[in-house]
C-alpha cells in the first residue's frame, strides 16, 4: 500500500547564537534540508539563501514537505557558513546540525534545539528553531512597490533600501516571511514585481494586521531600520496603478527625539493582485506531458569501452555510472508521459558508416525516428550503439540543447501547458563549446523545457556548477540573463553508496517548481483545468 501524502507542511528555520568561524566578520550562514531515504542515506533536498555576516539568522526561504502521516520522515538540517561560490559544501565551515522526524515537529509546531556536531556530541553554540506550518491555500499576492524620499542612512553615497513583510503569529511575534532585493545607493528604490502566498502573508485573513519594514543594506550585517508601518491585505488590495497605496514610514526612535518629525519616507504599493497559483500536480492531472531525452557524453575521455577502467565498460553484472543515471532519474519520469517513448542521443563520437564526428546522432541510428521504448529500449540501444561507435571529442553540449529546445519552442505554439520538456545529460568531463551552451541554455530558459547534467567519474566538474544558476543569474557570451534557473548539476560521485532513489530525487528536485515557474511566468493553464484550481 503506497502512502498518501495527507498536506504539504511549510517548515521556516531561524538560528541564534552561531559559531564564528569568519575572522574580520561574522559567519554567513545558509540552512541545508537532508531527508532520510529507504535505503539509509540522506539526500539533499533544498537548502536556503545565505544571509551574510549573521550569527543569528532568519531564512525568509521555506521549505515544503510532503507530510505523510503513516511514515516516519527522518530530516536532517545542517548549517554551513558558506564562504565561495561552489555548490558542493565539502569546503565550506560546518556549524552544526539537528535531525528529527516531521512528526515531532508538527506535534510540537515549533521546536529549538541546540545544534550538534556530525558524530552526535554539542557543537557548543547555536540553536535551530523550526517552525511548522499546513500549506492550505495556493492563492498569491502580486505585489509591485516603490519608495519615495526615503532617509539617507550612509555616510557616503546614499541608502541600499529594501523591504521586509512580517506576519504575526498566535502567539504576538512577528515572523518575516518576504524580503525584496537590494537597491543600491537610491533615495527612490523600485523593487521587482515579487509575489507572496496569502497563507504566508496573513494565514489568508485579509484582515489580520501585516508589518512592513524598510532597512538600509549593510555588508557587514548591521542593517538599519529607515521606518516601518502596519497594514491589512485588505487596504493593500484596493491598490491600482491608478490609485497607490501610500504608507509613511515611521522611525520610532527617530519620532522620539525629534520633534518636527514626519516620515522617514513614503513606501507607495502601486499594484497589488490577489492570484490563484496552480500546483505541480493541478499540471500534471490537468493533462501536462513531461517529455524525456537523454544525451550521452561518448568523448575519449571515457576510456576504451573494452577496458575496465572506462566509464563505458558494462560490468558483468551489466551495469556502469551511464546505465544507473538513465534509469535512475528516467524510472521516475516515464511516469509522467503516457506513450513512454524517449529520444535518446550521443555525442562527440565517429559514428558509422562514414565514422563522422557527430554530436547529436540517435542511440538507435535512425535520424527519421530517434525514440526508444521505455527505459529498458534506452538501455538496450545503448548498448547496442556502443561496440560500433568510435570514442572521440571534442565535448559540445550545445547541439543536444538546441535539438531538444526545437521541439520545446514547437509546443510553445500549442498554448497551453500540455508538454514540458526534460533534457538529461549524462557527462565525464570538461565542457569544449562552454560559451555555445550558455547561449543556448539562456535560450532555453523561455521555454517549457529543464536540464539535468550527470557527472560521472572523477573529473573537476567547476564549469558544470557555473551552468547551475543555483549561485547567481547565468548569462550568455552576449550579457544576456537566462530567465529562469533550469540547469540542475549533480556529481554521480555522490551517489555511489545511495540507494537508487537517491540520485534521482536530487536531480528532479527542482523540476516541478520550474514546471510551474514556466507556465505561469506564461499565464498558461493546465490543458483540463481541475476543478480545484478554477
Amino acid at each position: 500500500m503506497a502512502a498518501q501524502c495527507v498536506t504539504k507542511v511549510e517548515l521556516t528555520i531561524s538560528c541564534d547564537n552561531l559559531l564564528d568561524k569568519d575572522v574580520g566578520s561574522k559567519s554567513d550562514p545558509l540552512c541545508v534540508l537532508l531527508q532520510h531515504t529507504s535505503g539509509q542515506q540522506w539526500y539533499e533536498v533544498d537548502s536556503t539563501e545565505r544571509i551574510k555576516n549573521c550569527l543569528s539568522p532568519k531564512f525568509s526561504k521555506k521549505f515544503i514537505i510532503d507530510y505523510y502521516f503513516e511514515l516516519v520522515q527522518k530530516l536532517k538540517f545542517g548549517i554551513f557558513d558558506i564562504d565561495n561560490k561552489t555548490i558542493d559544501l565539502s569546503d565550506d565551515d560546518f556549524l552544526g546540525e539537528f535531525e528529527c522526524t516531521i512528526g515531532q515537529i508538527v506535534s510540537s509546531k515549533k521546536l529549538t534545539r541546540p545544534l550538534l556536531l556530525r558524530n552526535g556530541k554539542p557543537a557548543g553554540k547555536g540553536n535551530i528553531t523550526i517552525s511548522a506550518e499546513e500549506v492550505k491555500d495556493n492563492r498569491v499576492f502580486l505585489f509591485e512597490a516603490e519608495a519615495r524620499k526615503l532617509d539617507n542612512k550612509d555616510f557616503f553615497g546614499k541608502s541600499d533600501p529594501y523591504l521586509e513583510f512580517h506576519k504575526q503569529t498566535t502567539d504576538g511575534n512577528w515572523v518575516m516571511v518576504h524580503r525584496t532585493e537590494v537597491i543600491k545607493n537610491n533615495l527612490n528604490p523600485v523593487w521587482r514585481p515579487f509575489k507572496i502566498s496569502l497563507n504566508s502573508l496573513c494565514y489568508g485573513d485579509m484582515d489580520k494586521t501585516i508589518k512592513v519594514e524598510c532597512y538600509d543594506y549593510d555588508s557587514d550585517g548591521s542593517h538599519d531600520l529607515i521606518g516601518s508601518f502596519q497594514t491589512t491585505m485588505s487596504k493593500l488590495k484596493e491598490a491600482s496603478r491608478h490609485s497607490p497605496a501610500e504608507f509613511e514610514c515611521i522611525n520610532e526612535r527617530k519620532r522620539q527625539k525629534k520633534k518636527s518629525y514626519k516620515n522617514s519616507g513614503v513606501v507607495s504599493v502601486k499594484h497589488c493582485e490577489i492570484m490563484v497559483e496552480c500546483t505541480f500536480l493541478d499540471y500534471i492531472m490537468g493533462g501536462c506531458q513531461l517529455n524525456f531525452t537523454v544525451g550521452i557524453d561518448f568523448t575519449g575521455s571515457n576510456g576504451d569501452p573494452r577496458s575496465p577502467d572506462s566509464l563505458h565498460y558494462i560490468s558483468p553484472n551489466g551495469v556502469n555510472e551511464y546505465l544507473t543515471a538513465i534509469w535512475s532519474v528516467g524510472m521516475v519520469i516515464q511516469d509522467y508521459d503516457t506513450d513512454k517513448m524517449f529520444p535518446a542521443f550521443g555525442f562527440g563520437a565517429q559514428v558509422p558508416p562514414s565514422l563522422q564526428v557527430s554530436h547529436e546522432f540517435p542511440l538507435n541510428f535512425d535520424p527519421s525516428n530517434p525514440v526508444c521504448n521505455g527505459i529498458q529500449g534506452i538501455v538496450d540501444a545503448y548498448r547496442v550503439c556502443l561496440p560500433q561507435i568510435r570514442l572521440y571529442g571534442p565535448t559540445n553540449f550545445s547541439p543536444i540543447i538546441n535539438h531538444v529546445s526545437r521541439f520545446a519552442a514547437a509546443a510553445t505554439q500549442q498554448k497551453t501547458a500540455s508538454q514540458y520538456f526534460v533534457l538529461l545529460i549524462i557527462t565525464d568531463g570538461v565542457i569544449t563549446d562552454l560559451d555555445a551552451t550558455r547561449a543556448s541554455i539562456v535560450n532555453a530558459s523561455k521555454l517549457p523545457m529543464s536540464i539535468i547534467i550527470v557527472g560521472v567519474g572523477g573529473a573537476d566538474f567547476d564549469a558544470m556548477e557555473f551552468l547551475d544558476g543555483d549561485n547567481g543569474v547565468l548569462r550568455s557570451p552576449t550579457g544576456e540573463p537566462a530567465v529562469r534557473d533550469i540547469v540542475q548539476f549533480v556529481p554521480f560521485r555522490q551517489f555511489q553508496n545511495a540507494p537508487k532513489e537517491a540520485l534521482a530525487q536530487s536531480v528532479l528536485a527542482e523540476v516541478p517548481q520550474q514546471v510551474v515557474n514556466y507556465f505561469s511566468t506564461y499565464k498558461l493553464p493546465p490543458p483540463n483545468k481541475p476543478a480545484a484550481a478554477q
